[in-house]
């Protein structure tokens, strides 16, 4: 048996047993390059779920209460079991998603390194003293475990999502419920191999698979999850933070995108297509923070988007597998026939495909990396989030033009900029409404800095030491009668 397909976990991990679904009914996974079956997975629902709420509920007792050191341990162990298969689990995260293996090796680490972020970051979860206002007492603000965790992760980024939930929540002494994408399962499925290969005691670590609406309706049902973290459209967001009301769950949300990217004439150009090449085209245009919208200045437009139709018709496009592939397939139909509206819909408005706009010859889901110009605000994707391999090129001539164009939408996670005006930078940094700005780079996320959005792209922080806030209660003490 290969490595791959010791780590291709085809049942579900509930109370420290792999198990199927109580029915028997499985869901064939395939690799969108190939359209292959990779293998099956358990199609569950809510009574496994509720087991594995309830194994979650009575692992929690003894983990919430375990020593620091064990639980630092474990996570340092993990992040090496991640490190030491980091090959494996790349071919197995393109072999279900499609995105190019050398950004699945990145993938893999920057996960393991959010793993051993939180190992570190858990020892500086301090509470405090507070003065008191009287001598014979103490008033102590410690921090707690919240409890069990309900964790939903995306198709897009299937392996290091769930890395930036299960680090802080297994640091902080949570336990977890996870459910991750049908469409990538695997990339989830392994972490359950590999914690337990690590010595997770059982139940800490649940993954459930099959039915999203039954599974998270039973954890957002279920008064023993506590907290729940979710990682996908706005539009499932909402549902979920209306449904965490019945049973006043935390929550934290990491939601969608239309994220702006604006050149200024005095940027650097060679700089502005490397950062424009990373924030539109990493993962085939299918991330929540990659450009949305090209705001480029007068002065620079035209070689802007002549130096961007260059670097776009030079991507290769191909199975991820492949070497020198740049480009894979986009996950499904739906996504390749939504970029077709888009560019449909920007074409009949007046908007002009420079480079690409058609599937692409090599079938399937795979799409030709694609650049229109002059964009409009009346365009489907001036405020619909594209995800997928499109640029759409706005002119602009002033700062505050771009400023207002930019927060023209509900949506604020990511946006970016280039300009060498160091004034400009700050007022960028004021009037943007987005959660992350990057300024003369289009590749900003790091574990040790905080991501999420504001507005309608979420709320809660992943990442830095914000990321552990939500997965620890705070509790107030007052110790009184000191003879003091």
């Amino acid at each position: 048996m290969t490595d791959f397909d010791n780590l291709l976990m085809q049942s579900n991990l509930i109370g420290g047993e792999w198990t199927g679904a109580d029915s028997g009914g499985t869901i064939d996974v395939t690799n969108p390059a190939t359209s292959d079956v990779i293998g099956t997975i358990p199609n569950c629902g809510s009574a496994e779920t509720e087991r594995a709420i309830t194994a979650a509920q009575e692992a929690f007792i003894s983990w919430s209460h375990s020593d620091l050191l064990f639980r630092v341990g474990l996570l340092h162990k993990l992040h090496d079991a991640l490190m030491d298969n980091q090959e494996t689990l790349a071919q197995l995260l393109t072999a279900e998603q499609g995105k190019p293996i050398f950004e699945a090796r990145g993938e893999i680490a920057i996960g393991a390194a959010y793993i051993r972020w939180f190992a570190e970051e858990i020892r500086r979860a301090k509470g405090e003293i507070v003065p008191s206002p009287t001598a014979d007492r103490k008033l102590l603000v410690t921090r707690h475990p919240v409890g069990v965790v309900g964790a939903i992760t995306p198709w897009n980024f299937p392996s290091s999502m769930l890395a930036r939930k299960l680090g802080p929540a297994l640091a902080a002494g949570c336990t977890v419920v996870a459910k991750p994408a049908t469409a990538t399962p695997y990339s989830g499925l392994v972490w359950g191999k590999l914690a337990e290969d690590v010595g997770f005691p059982a139940g800490v670590l649940n993954i459930v698979t099959g039915s999203s609406r039954q599974i998270g309706g039973a954890i957002m049902d279920s008064p023993i999850v506590r907290k729940v973290t979710f990682t996908g459209s706005t539009e499932v967001g909402k549902t979920l933070i209306r449904q965490s009301a019945d049973t006043v769950k935390k929550v934290s949300m990491e939601l969608g995108g239309n994220a702006p990217f604006i050149v200024f004439d005095d940027a650097d150009l060679d700089a502005a297509i490397d950062g424009a090449m990373i924030a539109k085209y990493r993962n085939m245009g299918q991330t929540c923070v990659c450009t949305n919208r090209f705001y480029v200045q007068a002065g620079i437009h035209d070689a802007f988007v002549a130096r961007l139709k260059e670097a776009t018709a030079g991507l290769l496009v191909g199975n991820g597998v492949e070497d020198g592939v740049q480009q894979g397939p986009m996950i499904d139909q739906a996504a390749v026939a939504k970029v077709e509206e888009m560019i449909a819909d920007a074409v009949s408005k007046g908007g002009e495909v420079v480079q690409g706009g058609r599937r692409h010859a090599n079938g399937g889901t795979f799409f030709e990396p694609t650049v229109i110009q002059n964009a409009s605000a009346d365009m489907q994707f001036a405020t619909d989030e594209i995800f997928g391999p499109l640029s759409a090129v706005f002119k602009f001539d002033t700062e505050e033009e771009a400023i207002a164009a930019a927060n023209a939408t509900e949506f604020g996670l990511a946006a970016y900029a280039y300009t060498q005006d160091l004034g400009r930078a700050f007022r960028l940094n004021e009037g943007l409404e987005y959660g992350l700005i990057g300024i003369n780079s289009g590749l900003i996320t790091t574990v040790e800095a905080p991501f999420g959005g504001l507005k309608e792209s979420g709320m809660g922080k992943e990442g830095g030491s914000q990321g552990l806030d939500d997965y620890l209660e705070t509790k107030y003490t007052c110790v009184a009668g000191l003879g003091i």
